[in-house]
């Protein structure tokens, strides 16, 4: 067991991205000569250095369902600007579904504190210092996408001093 998770981690240092799995259902379609069952895996892929995805992936076995997850997931990159802190620029909040997402920077030294699928997200984009909360629903998925959509929403400073088109310095001013 042990070889075998070292031969994993290797493969993870290759590629440089790392994929967790959220959530797996057993899913049903009821077709005309019964149901038909399938599996339906929430994968979350991340590089750790600022880019993160969710995916959904669907098929009749397991194994099938993660990598179209996977996959689905590098197709749904995000950026994410990361502080110096290893944390988020400013508080920002995201949406998906019924879901809802609130993110405060924090200090260095107070680590990721946050729960469910949101705390995986987080993780695996790179941040190490934030507080986050669930709103309004526990759904994995929703809750996933709603933290990828209030990291896409993350501006630099010196993003919004070019917008304004004003110096970087009068900004703080």
């Amino acid at each position: 067991m042990a070889n075998r998770r070292k031969n994993n981690k290797a493969k993870e240092k290759e590629t440089d991205w790392q994929e967790r799995v959220v959530q797996i259902r057993r899913v049903t379609k009821v077709v005309k000569g019964g149901k038909k069952l399938s599996f339906r895996a929430i994968v979350v892929v991340g590089n750790e250095k600022g880019q993160v995805g969710v995916g959904v992936g669907k098929a009749s076995d397991v194994i099938g369902a993660v990598r179209k997850g996977v996959a689905d997931g590098k197709k749904h990159l995000v950026d994410v600007p990361l502080t110096k802190a290893n944390s988020i620029p400013h508080p920002v909040n995201g949406a998906g579904g019924g879901a809802k997402v609130m993110m405060r920077p924090a200090s260095p030294g107070t680590g990721v504190i946050a729960g469910g699928a949101v705390r995986t997200v987080l993780e695996l984009a790179g941040v190490k210092n934030i507080l986050a909360k669930q709103l309004g629903s526990g759904n994995p998925l929703n809750n996933a996408r709603a933290a990828t959509n209030a990291l896409s929403s993350l501006r630099t400073f010196s993003e919004v001093a070019e917008e304004r088109g004003i110096p970087l310095e009068s900004l703080y001013a």
